[in-house]
């Protein structure tokens, strides 16, 4: 591009050159203009005859003039090839050829005479042809229509070891020049312009990331190189609030803008009508590349569609993402709250998958997320519209993903990335180097969308696919330098700007209180859980979930059935501590013994193992009405004391109760997840 730019300089200076001063007139002044450019070779040409002449007049007689002269050809014509060696090799022979048979002829004309047969003759057949083939040379090289790809780009292509690679016809666009390549056949293949593309850009003094080259599929030696000149990702663009607000999640996500000014857009759900699929994503990037503002990116234009809900895990208390905390419909912390919400999610991805079979979607689309009125998508037998709820999509998302894979293990999302895209489950993942020894691998064979941001170099093969990287993308030469910059691959989006570098948009403290507006219109205006969704997440969670609090409705505490013991003769609700105690009586006065240390005393009395069962199904009890749905032996520290019993005896307990169906082992040794209690109708 540079050299194209210079090329067309050169051309206008021409241009200048041919506007000058005559003092001939009409049709003889502008060919006199005309033919300045192309007068050099033939000034040469009467020049090297008049030369002649005079040294045949010097030196006709002359021995030692001979041996001067013929030295002093060979001479001049190896300086001219030495000379030439910057310039291209058709320009470097063409200039020693003529330097070599020009001198010849002079050293004949000196010694034999300009008018000896065939010296004469020579002269008069070769000069003019020499000089008619630089006036060709020249009459080519300023055509302002060559698309030959000679010239100042063969010289490129030939500095980069690319000399008998083939350019197309370049399409220019603002601040963007696609052009198409084709390499020698049988000597390079795509894999040679790849490795070309550092020294390219070094030829054209432009960064790394500003040239690319985008493969055919159907050729191993075709494909098109692309060439961003200016970077317009260096001007800071600050959030200006959601790009669609109230639309549909199944239209584009706008989260910032490609280095040619284009904006960079993401899909979720999957189109059947074009054939794109649903898909989960990948946010990677290391400390301080902007993954948290990309994040915040991604999650305000999710938060502003209609037909979406999203539970989120943070295990930083939601430090960056407070002001949007109101309108998520699930929101965990870390911990064993997220252990709930992971178990939650698998449970509800085969009963969103059976709603959407049921009633014939074979995929979630927008339409599912409306009341079903139509009767070709009903679950009555008989065919007539069911009515039933829509099911709004679902966006899982866990941020600082490698505090929860350490807790549960490098393959706790594996099962959900392989199986929620059909059941309308779009999972994405938020971690800093999505290396093997951190998410298993099938995981992230299952994440087929990525943010990459800036990281160390020697991580970019974990976040990228090796084909992009071939490309040109490079997120290894930003690190933490250039927040926001990224790379995208997703679905929806041209494969050719896979490797084209972008930037997310700015989130200042200016977005803080457009943030607060959008949670609000998300409580009031967004969807609500679907009741199957509701209802799985609930059987699994227990009160853990209880889905996004609605501005002014009071949420309804979660009821539990009653049992027998927990009233009295009167049929009154009596705690079961306060059953032997009389509310008549008074209180007892002061006794003796009173104010005895209770420090190194006896503990107590120690219940039998019928009532130590029957406390420990309470815990589980207070354990569910608490919310904390998983529970290990070293939840039971404090009770075990209170109670005077063992650790092992509480294992035992866990283990009994996992038979009998009130716990259900998870991932990680020695947690068990409570599996809710019948409720009161």
């Amino acid at each position: 591009m540079v050299e194209r730019s210079a090329q067309r300089q050169v051309a206008e200076l021409l241009e200048l050159q041919l506007q000058g001063g005559s003092d001939a007139g009409g049709v003889g002044r502008y060919l006199l203009h005309r033919a300045k450019p192309h007068l050099p070779p033939w000034l040469g040409w009467v020049g090297t005859g008049v030369a002649g002449a005079l040294g045949n007049w010097r030196w006709a007689d002359s021995a030692a003039a001979g041996v001067g002269l013929t030295l002093a050809s060979v001479a001049l014509t190896g300086a001219t090839w030495w000379a030439g060696k910057s310039t291209s090799q058709q320009r470097r022979l063409h200039s020693a050829i003529t330097v070599a048979a020009g001198s010849a002829w002079l050293t004949a004309a000196c010694l034999a005479g300009p008018t000896a047969s065939p010296v004469g003759d020579l002269y008069l057949m070769g000069g003019p042809a020499l000089a008619l083939s630089w006036n060709i040379r020249m009459v080519l090289r300023h055509t302002p229509d060559n698309t030959s790809g000679e010239g100042s780009d063969k010289g490129l292509l030939e500095k980069v070891g690319l000399a008998r690679a083939q350019l197309g016809a370049a399409k220019v666009e603002p601040n963007r020049v696609t052009a198409p390549l084709a390499v020698e056949a049988g000597e390079q293949t795509n894999d040679d312009v790849a490795k070309s593309l550092g020294r390219i850009a070094s030829a054209l003094d432009l960064p790394t990331s500003a040239v690319r080259y985008n493969p055919d599929p159907g050729s191993s030696r075709r494909g098109e190189l692309v060439i961003v000149p200016e970077d317009m990702l260096a001007e800071v663009v600050e959030w200006q609030g959601p790009s669609n607000l109230g639309g549909s999640i199944a239209e584009p996500l706008v989260i910032g803008r490609y280095d040619d000014g284009s904006p960079l857009v993401m899909w979720l759900p999957g189109d059947p009508e074009t054939g794109r699929n649903s898909t989960h994503g990948l946010i990677a990037g290391g400390t301080g590349s902007g993954k948290g503002e990309t994040a915040l990116n991604l999650l305000t234009e999710i938060l502003s569609r209609r037909d979406v809900i999203v539970w989120f895990s943070d295990p930083k208390a939601f430090q960056d993402f407070a002001p949007l905390r109101p309108g998520l419909d699930w929101a965990a912390e870390g911990g064993t709250p997220t252990e709930v919400m992971v178990a939650a999610v698998e449970a509800v991805i085969p009963a969103r998958t059976r709603w959407l079979g049921a009633h014939g979607y074979r995929q979630w689309v927008p339409q599912a997320a409306e009341q079903q009125t139509s009767s070709q998508h009903t679950c009555r037998p008989d065919g007539r519209s069911c009515g039933c709820a829509g099911m709004p999509f679902l966006v899982t998302w866990f941020e600082e993903a490698a505090n929860t894979l350490r807790k549960m293990g490098d393959d706790a999302f594996t099962g959900i990335a392989q199986e929620a895209r059909s059941a309308g489950v779009s999972l994405v993942v938020s971690l800093q180097r999505p290396s093997y020894d951190q998410m298993s691998t099938s995981t992230r064979a299952s994440l087929p969308s990525v943010i990459a941001l800036g990281c160390d170099p020697r991580d970019e093969g974990f976040v990228l696919p090796d084909e992009v990287l071939a490309a040109g993308a490079h997120p290894g030469a930003w690190g933490n330098r250039r927040p926001g910059y990224c790379y995208v691959v997703s679905p929806g989006i041209p494969e050719d700007r896979y490797a084209s570098p972008a930037r997310t948009f700015r989130f200042s403290h200016r977005a803080t209180n457009v943030m607060e507006l959008l949670a609000q219109w998300a409580q009031r205006n967004g969807a609500s859980a679907d009741p199957i969704t509701s209802g799985s997440a609930s059987s699994v969670a227990g009160r853990a979930y209880t889905g996004r609090a609605v501005p002014g409705v009071e949420q309804p505490a979660p009821l539990r059935a009653v049992r027998e013991d927990d009233m009295d003769d009167t049929g009154r609700l009596v705690d079961p501590e306060d059953t032997d105690i009389d509310p008549e009586a008074d209180l007892p006065g002061s006794e003796q013994g009173d104010d005895t240390p209770i420090f190194g005393q006896d503990t107590g009395h120690k219940p039998s193992p019928e009532e130590a069962r029957r406390l420990f199904a309470q815990a589980l009890e207070e354990f569910e009405s608490n919310g904390q749905m998983i529970v290990g032996p070293k939840d039971f520290m404090d009770w075990c004391d209170r109670h005077n019993l063992s650790r092992p005896w509480v294992s035992a307990r866990l283990k009994e109760a996992a038979q009998d169906g009130r716990l259900e082992p998870t991932n990680t040794t020695g947690r068990w997840r409570i599996v809710p209690a019948l409720t009161a109708a």
